[in-house]
């Protein structure tokens, strides 16, 4: 009876032993993938022309990502369609963090808001990383027009409205000035242009009244007295721009503007990686030389995680998707 005890005892230490090993596998399952990650080099795809805002984010964390996983991260521009190439490239990408994606408020949150028919879904084929940085726009009309603040541009606007006209590069500028517009209580006439430096020039020459960019090309020609900075879109005054007011002290008080830059991966992958390079990402941006690198054109570095930046994604293509509906902008 003794040994038929012992042997019963026997049989519930092993069996514990043996959940208690199974257990401590799986528990450590997740961290071990991550650790493995990465064994080559990833490839981070820009959907825009080398060059612009995106390519002034993106490399320097990108360089400073590669040191930090040990493995190259490799650059690659591909752009065309709105964008909608580089991102469809990402989306059938296999999910296992060796293919990323920059990915600007532009093919996340506009063009879902102006294409009636779009080959992907921001919340179904990707799984946010981290944002990098946000932008304000400027509003920046030519010195020699004669308006020092947003209301005379109004004003002069409505004296004369074959000029209530405006350049805008791409989407988000159109969009951000159609906003304008409607708090403003105006109609300004859409002028398109291939770059946002073609649209401050465009200002600067006189062809066209005014324009809402970002603050990169814009930021020359202020300092140069080619251009007269009226307002900036961010929450408050921006360093670049010492002296012009927002938006909101102008007289608008609901009328924030900021873009962003972020990366994602294609939907699926593991989330521990996802975890990991969130976290190496919002390092690396806190770095004292990244961030004065970004602030000298005028980008706040910033990071999130990945569930924050799902939730900026969905709630900016909400504002934009309005926007678009009450300008009736699309795109086929």
């Amino acid at each position: 009876m003794q040994n038929q005890e012992n042997f019963m005892r026997l049989g519930k230490l092993l069996c514990t032993l043996a959940f208690t090993t199974l257990a401590s596998g799986l528990a450590t399952l997740a961290p071990a993938h991550a650790q493995r990650y990465p064994t080559k080099p990833i490839r981070l795809i820009i959907p825009y022309s080398p060059g612009g805002g995106n390519d002034v984010i993106a490399r320097p964390i990108a360089a400073k990502l590669g040191e930090q996983l040990g493995q190259a991260v490799v650059v690659e521009n591909k752009p065309g369609a709105q964008a909608i190439i580089g991102v469809e490239f990402v989306a059938k990408a296999a999910p296992d963090g060796y293919t990323l994606l920059v990915a600007p408020s532009g093919p996340m949150t506009i063009n879902p808001a102006i294409y009636k028919k779009l080959s992907y879904a921001p919340a179904k084929d990707f799984a946010p990383v981290s944002l990098m940085g946000e932008f304000p726009l400027v509003l920046a009309v030519n010195s020699k027009l004669g308006v020092g603040t947003v209301s005379e541009l109004l004003g002069y606007l409505k004296a004369n409205p074959i000029k209530a006209n405006y350049a805008a590069s791409a989407s988000p500028f159109q969009l951000a000035s159609e906003l304008f517009a409607q708090r403003a209580g105006a109609s300004f006439v859409h002028i398109p242009f291939k770059g946002s430096g073609d649209s401050v020039n465009a200002v600067v020459s006189g062809e066209v009244t005014m324009t809402l960019s970002d603050a990169g090309p814009i930021a020359g020609q202020v300092k140069g007295g080619a251009l007269k900075a009226l307002a900036v879109t961010s929450a408050k005054p921006h360093p670049t721009f010492p002296g012009v007011p927002t938006l909101i002290e102008a007289g608008y008080p609901d009328l924030e503007i900021t873009l962003f830059s972020g990366i994602v991966a294609p939907a699926g992958t593991a989330p521990d990686i996802v975890k990991r390079l969130a976290g190496e990402i919002a390092g690396i941006v806190a770095l004292p030389e990244i961030r004065e690198r970004l602030a000298s054109v005028g980008i706040t570095a910033v990071s999130s995680t990945p569930e924050a930046y799902a939730q900026r994604i969905e709630r900016d293509i909400a504002r934009w998707t309005a926007v678009a509906k009450a300008a009736n902008i699309s795109a086929d």
